[in-house]
């Protein structure tokens, strides 16, 4: 038997993770009724963050229920289970809460929370995610453009990317402890997809504050992108010149790319992502066709003409 190079296993970890996503679908598809006792308990001390519907892009799907968006979560910093978000994340500490903007900008500064909620007029927009078991949820999101952030600090004509990075907080984060990422999480975009106006700087969700499981106080979200894209509890934002090596392309370069847009065309190595599951209608509901960019193409098909995007997964 040919031996099998160290690359191709995949971390404990991980398929640890993956039987404990198993297990929570299952629970999922039971529909147990009510908020579990620690999302209630949260819910009950997050500040209202209303916000006008933007109807450029409300999407007609019916939306996911806030008990899954907020109970369902990949946030390693708590663990891999999906569960395990809601169960940890509240010793995480939002306030006080500054984002260094910093890197190839002419007025590179720090912004605490405050000053980036009122930066622009906060708007709701629907999104559709999907993370890569091929899940998926309609989110409304309330926040910003990006865009809005980054002409603050006018990007320098060397600002060819945009890196995000997480909090760590060893105290109150007991996955720091796990050995997948090295740590602190690191994402990325091309600046003109971070200059998109459909990539959003998020404050609230479900017309409230975030929930710390989803990413307190600030994070971003990509629509058109896979969720591990969508860097949650920001601390910095580094404009660069050269492509960042993020979080999971460190990790799993085979698997998992640097642009992570939603494309049915491009199966991921072990699995299809021609079709998914919306969550909230059960394990055992039927598939349904994955959209090319999430439902997104007429917005953001033009940054990647040209591209192959079999190749620039």
């Amino acid at each position: 038997m040919p031996p099998i190079a160290a690359s191709e296993i995949t971390p404990e970890a991980v398929w640890l993770s993956r039987r404990r996503w198993l297990q929570q679908a299952a629970a999922l598809a039971l529909g147990a009724g009510g908020l579990p006792p620690a999302l209630a308990a949260a819910d009950a001390s997050r500040p209202a963050l209303p916000a006008a519907p933007n109807p450029e892009y409300w999407l007609s799907n019916k939306q996911t229920s806030e008990k899954d968006v907020s109970s369902y979560n990949n946030f390693y910093e708590f663990g891999t289970g999906k569960t395990d978000p809601l169960e940890y994340a509240a010793k995480m500490q939002t306030s006080p809460w500054t984002v260094s903007v910093e890197g190839e900008a002419a007025r590179p500064r720090s912004f605490d929370i405050d000053d980036l909620r009122k930066l622009a007029g906060l708007e709701e927009r629907i999104y559709r995610l999907r993370c890569v078991e091929a899940w998926s949820m309609v989110i409304p999101w309330t926040g910003y453009s990006l865009a809005a952030l980054l002409k603050q600090v006018e990007p320098t004509s060397k600002a060819k990317y945009v890196e995000f990075v997480t909090v760590v907080q060893p105290g109150n984060m007991p996955g720091l402890g796990d050995r997948i990422i090295d740590w602190p999480y690191v994402e990325g975009l091309r600046i003109d997809e971070a200059m998109h106006p459909l990539t959003m700087l998020v404050f609230g969700v479900y017309g409230k504050t975030l929930p710390n499981q989803n990413g307190a106080p600030v994070r971003v979200a990509i629509p058109w992108k896979y969720g591990f894209k969508s860097g949650k509890s920001l601390v910095k934002i580094r404009l660069v010149e050269k492509m960042p090596v993020t979080s999971w392309v460190k990790i799993a370069p085979r698997e998992y790319g640097f642009y992570a847009n939603v494309n049915p065309g491009v199966p991921h190595p072990r699995w299809s992502q021609a079709t998914e599951r919306r969550i909230g209608d059960g394990f055992f509901a039927p598939r349904v066709d994955t959209l090319m960019f999430n439902g997104y193409a007429d917005q953001v098909a033009s940054l990647y003409a040209g591209m192959d995007l079999g190749k620039n997964y």
